[in-house]
């Protein structure tokens, strides 16, 4: 087992290294943005009011859920144990400067996911239940003529299909195993169970059942979460303008050791940055277009706009709050290895500035917080992975793959740390790889899309009939 957790480090560590993932993400998110001539920074307010304020669906066009449940399903995949325990372990092992190419990794991954998100719709296909399918495995193939675009296609449907037992499944079910039982008295076998009860009634349902409760959670648990956050750093505020330098000074020059705190070099801060950032938002992944696809919407554009909120919420937002509360607090120098219990200690901290009675609700807080994000986030990859295994055989594998990934559910919650992150980094890499070769080679059609969606008189009014543009 030693044997094969060293490979598996191994393997991650050249993925994840500085000649293959990090400068592909980089790189395919820095030519997105500047060929979307910044669209990200200057369509994010009216994004904002289509995900947030406007949230009206169309139902003489076809999809299975609103374009705010699509958003909510993405985010409900998203803002999870990576929110907590990933952004934790990336201060802990990177140190602060790992908060700055976060930051990098979500604005350039908002172009990203805009890109996922307006192919995913606009390659869409109805499966044999009527259902919509779309994603990169679609867009890739139909995509990219003759056997590359298949090829790619098969690759990232085999690699998504596995990745979800990781990234959505393995990490979140293991974080609120290690959570709870930090609190209470339950073994890991019945927080297992737990999960698998509560998660396995919604999964069965598909994806209006998941678009329903996620719909109704994500909010709630979001609008909670950001709302501590704000209360500790109202109460640490002398120490968020030293917080926000120190985090970009050590972004460029890596971080002394100091307490219990190893210290870390540049490429170090650089590479967790890039792994807790996408594993965070997973803008690169390609499950934003799996979720778009979802949306009834007939133009890919308006549907990628408010997708690509999500990667705002996710990373600059949420993520954002986490790393804050963790550095101000100082927490961040205990050498504390493990990511969940880390922002639950600094909870604690801020908390018991405001009064010593309050320390220990941190603990409860967070565990609830880990649990919600845990749930809904499996509810998401549960989505994700079916649709994989769709594309690779059709409706008859649904039920069989849901069975499997609620089984899984259980085995997480009983697993080593070490080796369910190991393979969620893995996983997530060689899901990216195909995609992001996709996102190259369609750019040209990315670009098409957009210029002539918002050279469209009406673009600003979704009440406006435009022309359906998601045929092809």
């Amino acid at each position: 087992m030693d044997q094969l957790l060293e490979m598996a480090s191994l393997a991650s560590s050249i993925i994840w290294g500085p000649f293959v993932l990090i400068p592909l993400l980089f790189g395919v998110g820095l030519f997105l943005t500047v060929r979307l001539r910044l669209l990200q920074l200057f369509r994010l307010p009216h994004a904002l009011w289509l995900a947030i304020v406007r949230r009206k669906e169309d139902d003489s066009v076809e999809g299975d859920i609103s374009h705010y449940q699509a958003l909510s399903t993405a985010l409900a995949a998203t803002v999870g144990v990576g929110n907590i325990a990933g952004a934790a372990l990336a201060i802990g092992v990177g140190g602060p400067g790992a908060l700055f190419w976060m930051w990098v990794v979500g604005f350039l991954g908002m172009a990203t996911k805009y890109s996922e998100a307006l192919l995913g719709v606009k390659f869409r296909r109805t499966d044999a239940k009527g259902e919509q399918s779309g994603g990169p495995m679609y867009y890739l193939k139909y995509g990219i003529p003759g056997g590359l675009g298949t090829t790619l296609g098969v690759a990232f449907a085999v690699f998504g299909a596995i990745a979800a037992f990781g990234i959505g499944n393995g990490t979140q079910a293991n974080a609120v195993s290690q959570q709870i039982t930090s609190i209470t008295p339950l073994e890991p076998w019945m927080v297992g169970l737990a999960l698998v009860v509560l998660a396995g009634a919604v999964i069965l349902g598909g994806i209006k059942s998941i678009g329903r409760v996620a719909s109704g959670l994500v909010p709630i648990m979001i609008v909670g979460y950001v709302g501590i956050c704000l209360v500790i750093l109202a109460v640490n505020w002398a120490a968020i303008l030293p917080a926000l330098q120190l985090v970009v000074t050590d972004a460029f020059t890596g971080t002394a050791a100091t307490g219990g705190f190893a210290g870390a070099g540049i490429m170090l801060a650089i590479q967790q940055g890039f792994a807790r950032g996408i594993f965070s938002n997973e803008s690169g992944l390609g499950t934003g277009g799996i979720a778009a696809a979802s949306a009834k919407t007939n133009q890919p554009v308006r549907q990628a706009m408010v997708s690509m909120t999500q990667t705002f919420i996710d990373t600059i937002i949420v993520v954002t709050m986490t790393c804050l509360v963790i550095i101000t607090t100082g927490v961040w120098t205990d050498g504390q290895a493990d990511g969940s219990l880390m922002t639950s200690n600094a909870v604690s901290e801020g908390l018991g500035a405001i009064s010593p009675a309050l320390a220990p609700a941190g603990a409860v807080i967070v565990a609830v917080a880990v649990a919600v994000f845990a749930l809904t986030t499996l509810l998401g990859w549960a989505y994700y992975g079916e649709r994989c295994m769709v594309f690779l055989g059709g409706r008859r594998l649904v039920l069989p793959y849901r069975l499997v990934f609620i089984a899984v559910i259980y085995v997480g919650s009983v697993a080593s740390l070490d080796s369910v992150w190991l393979f969620s980094d893995i996983a997530n890499g060689l899901m990216a790889l195909p995609n992001l070769i996709g996102l190259l080679l369609l750019s040209p059609v990315i670009v098409a899309e957009t210029r002539k969606f918002f050279a469209h008189p009406d673009w600003r009014d979704p009440d406006k009939v435009m022309e359906d543009v998601t045929k092809v």
